[in-house]
Parts: structure tokens; C-alpha cells; sequence
């Protein structure tokens, strides 16, 4: 078994050379033997996403699972947010759902869960991984039962959204992914709502464009079909459904942290705890705005794992990541739906007059870049960064190491992280200035690439 494939909140690669049916199949086995040693569990939750890999690994995933012993409920073709509240509807609690997420098409993986705050990570998915690789697995014969999830996920959307009466215009991009399959069904209970559909067929090839709303570039069509039917709101999803993305009715993409930015507006007077996460690559104007609402900023390390656990653990009413995961906890279980994020924002919408570029009008101004790759051996990545952290503290930058490095001067500040989905170094860049911001990025671009030749 490649190693590699153990990542920080999850296990994802290439099928069939890293990830197969054997590999699908020691992992389940891995997994009932695991929780039933160490957590005292005879019963866990899996789904499967679209992926053409997908149906054969679920397979493969149950087979090892219920071979050791263990029992599982088979949820079948969801979304990951469906997964994660199946497993609460049928008080399974915890499981497994086979999906790479937005990866290329050719990727497949594995999302697992020992606890109710969120997937496995940092050294949770380390001590599986030393344990899969020493194989020492129970046996048994588990039973296979099935739920459905998706109608009474359906009615749980809807009873925790309250629209107001205004009616919109709104684009839903699916990206092919497994959100074509109930996108339209679920958002169709809104009357007041006027969906038009693009890139809705289930196609796990990704024919129109990679499902990864984060990416503007993905983001032409839904951008395209905005202005070109004068919609108020575009909104696309990623490959799995738990991420979500926003176009503004100018079709301009409204990045996540500005979309955070507008949810907290929204929901400040609302909340007891005015507490609010988001990681480290969003814009200091988020930061700005939290305070000027007499909120308090807490700025967190990057990866959906991680910000869930953090946001339910704390019972922080909302956080989120630049990436589109997002969280509420006010009055929704604290699971990162694309679905439900695109509602809650199409609700404040339905409150208002204003537009979708209104809701953030009156912000501090900063310039910055987009989220920036650079490719870097998964061997490599991490001392890049480690040298990087070195040459901030020669220079006595002041800095916030949470994830990896963010380096804070009083007009901006500069982000190099290590990815831990793939191998690149995730670098982005803001100032008060366009020339400052030119100023930052040469000067850790140019650092990177030293270290890098």
C-alpha cells in the first residue's frame, strides 16, 4: 500500500495504481477492527459519491468492514453532507464516505470519522495508517443494512431555512458532480425561488469543467449564464457537495471569505456567542468586519477536517474556509452542505433589497491574490516551509504559525502553506496597496523558488 495516500484529513490518490479494490477492501477491514478495538463500536455508516471508481470501492469498503466483525448501514450514491447526516439520523454516528471531493476524475478516496465533531485528522489519521500497515485485523461477519437518506435530508433543509418573500433569479452550476442528482429537487421546495440548471447531468468525467467552485476559472459558465439571464445569485458546488461557491449578479465571483463576511452581517444580532472562525488564507477585511461587529476573529488553520471540528467543538455559531466549506451551528448541526450554505445566503437575499455585490458594500478595501500553487515534491513541501518560517524570524517579521506561515506587516500580509490534498506549496497575498502587494508576493515567490532550484 503507497503511504502516500494517508493524508492529513483523509485518504485520497490516483485510481486504480493508488487507490483500488484491495485497497478499499484493507481499509474497511482496518476500519471495523479499528473501532471496535479502540472505540467500542459495532456498527458505522458508508457512502459513496459519483465517481466512476466509486460503486466498485464502496463494495470492496463494506466487504472489509463487515468481515471484521463489524456491521454497517449502506447509505448509498449521497453527497458528503447527506453521508454526514445520515450518520446522525441513523445514530451510527460515525463511518466512512468513498470520495476524492473536487480531485481530478481519475482520484478516489476515503472520508472517516471516529467522533461526532468531524472527519479524522492529524495524527487520528496517522495512528490508523501505522495500524492499517501493521495488519493486525479482527474477523467476523458483519451484517449490511440500508437507508436512505436523501427525503428526509430534504425535509431537513428545508425546515431549517426561513425565506423571506422576495423572489429571485437563481443559477445552480453542479459541476457534474453528485449534486446533479438532487440539486434541483431540494431547492424546487422554495417557491420563491426562479432555478435555472447548468452542468446537472451526473457525470463523473467532468465534461464542462474540474467541480471545484473555489477556482474562478471553474466558474465561467455559471458566471456566463448569470449575466446572460439576468439571474440575482449564481451558485456552484463542488464534486462531493459539501463546498460551495457564489457569482454576483454582475457575474463576478464573490470569493468565500466575502461571502462569510456577508453570513456574519447577517446573522450577528441573532447569535449569543459572537464567536467566528475562518482559516488563514481569508482577507484581513473579514477580520475587520468580525470586529467592527464587536465579534471576535479566530483565525485557523486550513482543511475542512480541522475547521468542523474546531467550529463544533467550540460551538462557534458560524466559521468557514476560503476554500467554501462553511459551518453553522445556530440552528444546523454544524455540517458543511453546499446545498444548505447556498440557501442560508439565497435567505438573506430574500430579506432584502439589496443585491449580491451589496451585501459586502461599505468593506475595508484590500488588495489580494488569488489562492496561488506552487508545485513541490509531497517529500519536499513541508522543509520549503520550515525554511521559510526560518528566514521570517532572520528578518523579525512578526507571524501566525497555525498552518504553516502567515506573515503579518501593518499594510498586508503573505501566506505559504504546504497543501495537504496534493503536492504544492498553497501561497496567497494581500495588501492596502496594489504596489505593496506586488512588493510581498516578489519577495516570498522569489524566497520559494530559491529554495525550491
Amino acid at each position: 500500500m503507497d503511504t502516500s495516500i494517508f493524508r492529513e484529513y483523509d485518504i485520497r490518490g490516483v485510481y486504480p495504481t493508488q487507490v483500488n479494490e484491495d485497497v478499499a477492501y484493507t481499509i474497511g477491514r482496518s476500519y471495523g477492527s479499528y473501532i471496535q478495538e479502540k472505540l467500542k463500536r459495532t456498527i458505522c455508516g458508508v457512502g459513496r459519491d459519483n465517481r466512476l471508481s466509486s460503486p466498485a470501492l464502496s463494495e470492496k469498503l463494506i466487504q472489509g468492514i463487515t468481515d471484521s466483525g463489524c456491521n454497517v448501514i449502506d447509505f448509498g450514491l449521497v453527497t458528503t453532507p447527506m453521508y454526514y447526516y445520515a450518520c446522525l439520523k441513523s445514530n451510527v454516528i460515525i463511518g466512512v464516505m468513498v470520495t476524492a471531493s473536487h480531485n481530478p476524475k481519475d482520484d478516489n478516496g476515503f472520508k472517516f470519522s471516529f467522533d461526532p465533531y468531524g472527519n479524522a485528522r492529524g495524527e487520528q489519521v496517522y495512528d490508523f495508517r501505522d495500524y492499517t500497515l501493521e495488519g493486525k485485523f479482527l474477523s467476523g461477519k458483519g451484517e449490511v443494512t440500508e437507508f436512505d437518506p436523501k427525503d428526509y435530508y430534504k425535509s431537513f433543509i428545508k425546515e431549517n431555512i426561513e425565506m423571506g418573500d422576495r423572489k429571485l433569479k437563481v443559477v445552480l452550476d453542479c459541476g457534474n458532480g453528485t449534486t446533479s442528482l438532487f440539486a434541483k429537487d431540494i431547492y424546487s421546495q422554495f417557491d420563491n425561488l426562479d432555478i435555472t440548471m447548468i452542468c446537472d447531468e451526473s457525470d463523473a468525467t467532468f465534461p464542462n469543467h474540474h467541480p471545484d467552485p473555489a477556482v474562478e476559472a471553474n466558474n465561467k459558465m455559471l458566471k456566463d449564464k448569470v449575466l446572460e439571464i439576468g439571474a440575482d445569485i449564481g451558485i456552484g458546488f463542488d464534486g462531493d457537495g459539501d463546498r460551495v461557491g457564489v457569482v454576483n449578479e454582475k457575474g463576478e465571483m464573490m470569493f468565500s471569505d466575502m461571502v462569510m463576511l456577508a453570513i456574519i452581517r447577517a446573522i450577528n444580532d441573532t447569535v449569543s456567542k459572537r464567536e467566528y472562525l475562518y482559516d488563514v488564507k481569508c482577507s484581513k477585511a473579514l477580520e475587520d468586519e468580525i470586529i467592527k461587529l464587536g465579534g471576535t476573529p479566530i483565525c485557523y488553520r486550513v482543511g475542512n477536517s480541522w475547521t468542523r471540528y474546531a467550529v463544533n467543538k467550540n460551538k462557534y455559531p458560524f466559521g468557514g474556509e476560503y476554500s467554501g466549506h462553511m459551518y453553522f451551528t445556530d440552528r444546523w448541526p454544524g455540517i458543511d452542505s453546499g446545498f444548505y450554505n447556498g440557501l442560508r445566503i439565497l435567505e438573506i437575499l430574500s430579506k432584502t433589497d439589496k443585491t449580491t455585490s451589496e451585501l459586502i458594500s461599505g468593506i475595508n478595501k484590500y488588495y489580494s491574490t488569488e489562492e496561488l500553487k506552487i508545485h513541490v515534491d509531497d517529500d519536499k513541501k513541508f522543509d520549503v516551509v520550515k525554511k521559510v518560517i526560518e528566514y521570517v524570524k532572520s528578518k523579525k517579521y512578526n507571524y501566525l504559525d497555525v498552518d504553516g506561515v502567515r506573515v503579518l506587516f501593518d499594510d498586508g500580509w503573505a501566506l505559504v502553506r504546504a497543501s495537504n490534498t496534493g503536492p504544492n506549496l498553497t501561497i496567497r497575498f494581500e495588501a492596502n496597496s496594489e504596489l505593496r502587494l506586488a512588493e510581498i508576493q516578489k519577495e516570498f515567490t522569489d524566497l520559494i523558488h530559491n529554495y525550491i532550484h
